[in-house]
């Protein structure tokens, strides 16, 4: 029976897409490197570095450990920049009234996100007092799809990982969640979420017994 709720952040309950597209494309412009959306996209639910790999394939030539460091850092200082003009406004349409409806039935509601920036964007979008946990990108050695966020998330709710529902927009963040036990509802389509069974394009789209009653 689920008795908690875990949302992934970015995707879920607000989009920071285009101002990690933006950031990075500042960050390729200056290095000649190619990039675009559908490369923006591939980014999903993985770490800086990581992300920084993948936009690192179109590089025309190699870059030291230190020059990847400091690549990342450019790109995360455009982005915290960028990330001060977001307000409860950008929350995505149903997101924070199904977390409300999930506490008034009595369900524990968490955060889980591989982001480093999560505690500032939960700031901007006054969202603490609405999670009984947060897990995010500093409290994890290992990024999803490993489960470690995930199971680190049940563990904060006191509730064994058979007892939470994950809600995910990126296949890492699924397979993430499966690899911890737990049953999963996803936010996207078919085409961006291929193998999960229970889906809808926002939370307004879903209710919460849709909700409760996914696997």
């Amino acid at each position: 029976m689920i008795q908690g709720v875990i949302f992934d952040l970015d995707g879920v309950l607000v989009t920071t897409d285009e101002l990690h597209y933006q950031s990075w494309q500042q960050i390729t412009a200056a290095e000649g490197i190619y990039f675009d959306r559908a490369i923006n996209h591939r980014l999903r639910g993985i770490s800086r570095m990581e992300s920084l790999e993948i936009v690192l394939e179109r590089s025309l030539r190699a870059y030291t450990p230190q020059e990847k460091t400091a690549l990342a850092d450019r790109k995360n200082a455009i982005f915290r920049q960028l990330l001060q003009n977001l307000t409860p406004a950008d929350l995505l349409p149903g997101a924070l009234e199904m977390v409300t409806a999930l506490r008034r039935r009595g369900l524990k509601t968490a955060v889980a996100s591989s982001s480093r920036n999560t505690a500032q964007i939960m700031d901007q979008l006054d969202l603490w007092r609405h999670f009984d946990g947060v897990v995010d990108g500093n409290d994890i050695t290992r990024s999803k799809p490993d489960p470690e966020v995930f199971l680190l998330a049940a563990q904060r709710l006191g509730l064994p990982p058979e007892d939470c529902l994950v809600i995910e927009d990126a296949v890492a963040g699924v397979e993430s969640a499966r690899r911890a036990g737990m049953a999963v509802f996803g936010v996207g389509t078919p085409q961006t979420l291929p193998g999960v069974s229970r889906l809808a394009a926002d939370l307004a789209h879903v209710t919460v017994e849709e909700l409760l009653a996914a696997k």
